[in-house]
């Protein structure tokens, strides 16, 4: 048992790993590409000065000729200038488009999992999780191939069904296999460093892959490792459909739950703010420090790698010093990024805002995520399909309504006013998380229930009552 344990944490941890790594292998990817279908003369890579008008062939040397030079350096001068204006409204324009395509996914993700929790109450969760395993296989192999906007729209969608089936199985398992509310903070926190692992590797591998060999190859690489995870699966869970014996909690109870609403809104928060930044950042990169490609994809890095440290150090850490405590600091601490961010004129002055961006989103998520499985366990019943889905859709609905709206709102109010009031929401909401200092469970002869009907004993709350 505790074997198979450890390797099903494996399993999880790479199918949101490779989840992950596909969301955010097409950020830098996409954009430029669709940019370049449209622009097919003039593709954003080249060189602003190589699409002007095209230079005169060189004549002869002749002094009479020297007068005209400087009045040409002007005209070229001036058209660059009017390019770059072009240009810049254009990727303004794009921003909108791009985020759509973006926000589809997760969109998609809100819709499929009211679904998918409940249905894994029905069969359990292998079924469901080899079931993402196969979608996202088909997702990256049509984002391998496709050409155009509508076709990659739909792979994107595609991603979404297969994501709500991984993250919500995945982590019900999870919180199946590891009852005793310290360890599953930690195994959540490794199966959350997986999400970051990916998250961190995508952008780099994305922007590198497809500068230095083309579009295709990082999706099929992709493709390859989803492979693999899809024969583990078969060998260690071998789907097949599980009965629950609990009565499952239905997904209404857990919704009009204050508690389970205070911790999936701080997951909610914590990460619109980096959702509202991956279509958005390397634009406005591109326009205020004519950012290379590479340098749009390197941005993120300080985020994802301190996301991978937050999620490890705060997933037994949280436990420590109480999780409502981690969640409302790493709230804070991203209000506090968030302001800093467009202060950046350079790309090096971006390292320590998105740095603590990323270790704050990493304590928030770690804390709340074992958290979503403590308040079942104690106000409900030990069975967590539709609690995890619940904590996704959270988690979706910052990458939902980030990329959706960040367009928009750059183009009315302005890449930095954005951010401000993304920081404010977050310092407003920090202070509701005291009310999950102490949740209440819902009664005693719940609690006595609890533990005599499932394996979960929460010994020390009887004895509490007891004394």
């Amino acid at each position: 048992m505790r074997e198979s344990r450890k390797l099903v944490l494996v399993i999880v941890a790479i199918a949101l790993l490779l989840d992950n790594m596909l969301l955010t292998t097409v950020v830098p990817i996409i954009p430029e590409f669709l940019y370049d279908i449209q622009h097919p003369d003039a593709p954003l890579s080249m060189a602003l000065e190589d699409i002007t008008t095209p230079v005169p062939p060189t004549a002869p040397y002749c002094p009479c000729l020297n007068v005209t030079s400087v009045p040409l350096e002007n005209v070229t001068h001036m058209n660059i200038t009017a390019q770059k204006e072009a240009r810049h409204q254009e990727l303004i324009h794009e921003t909108v488009a791009v985020g759509v395509m973006f926000a589809s996914k997760a969109i998609v993700q809100l819709i499929a999992n009211p679904f998918v929790g409940p249905l894994t109450h029905k069969i359990g969760y292998s079924v469901p999780m080899f079931t993402g395993f196969i979608l996202m296989f088909l997702s990256t192999i049509i984002f391998a191939f496709g050409r155009s906007y509508s076709v990659l729209f739909i792979a994107r969608a595609l991603q979404g069904i297969g994501s709500s089936c991984s993250s919500v199985s995945g982590m019900g398992m999870l919180a199946e296999r590891y009852p005793d509310d310290k360890e599953r903070g930690n195994a959540m926190g490794i199966a959350l460093g997986g999400l970051a692992l990916g998250v961190l590797i995508g952008p780099p591998f994305g922007g590198l892959m497809y500068e230095f060999v083309g579009k295709t190859a990082p999706f099929l690489m992709l493709s390859a490792l989803a492979l693999g995870d899809g024969l583990l699966q078969l060998m260690i869970l071998q789907p097949g459909v599980v009965r629950q014996e609990t009565d499952p909690p239905s997904l209404k109870a857990l919704i009009t739950d204050p508690y389970i609403l205070v911790a999936a809104g701080a997951i909610t928060f914590a990460n619109v703010g980096i959702a509202m930044l991956e279509p958005s950042l390397p634009i406005w990169m591109a326009d205020t420090m004519e950012a290379r490609r590479w340098q749009q994809g390197v941005a993120f890095l300080p985020a994802s790698i301190c996301y991978l440290i937050g999620t490890n150090l705060f997933g037994p850490l949280g436990h420590k010093m109480g999780r409502w405590l981690a969640a409302c600091s790493g709230l804070i601490i991203i209000g506090l990024c968030l302001i800093l961010i467009p202060m950046a004129r350079k790309l090096e002055h971006l390292i320590i805002p998105n740095a603590g961006l990323g270790f704050a989103i990493g304590m928030v998520d770690s804390s709340m995520m074992p958290e979503l499985g403590f308040l079942v366990d104690i106000r409900h019943a030990a069975v967590y399909g539709s609690v995890y889905a619940i904590g996704d859709t959270a988690f979706c609905l910052g990458y939902a309504v980030g990329p959706a709206f960040s367009g928009t709102l750059v183009n009315s109010i302005g890449f930095e006013w954005m951010l401000v009031i993304i920081a404010i929401l977050n310092f407003a909401y920090a202070p509701v998380l005291l009310l999950l200092r102490s949740p209440p469970a819902m009664n005693e002869k719940q609690s006595l229930i609890i533990s005599e009907k499932s394996s979960v004993r929460y010994v020390s709350y009887q004895n509490e009552d007891e004394e």
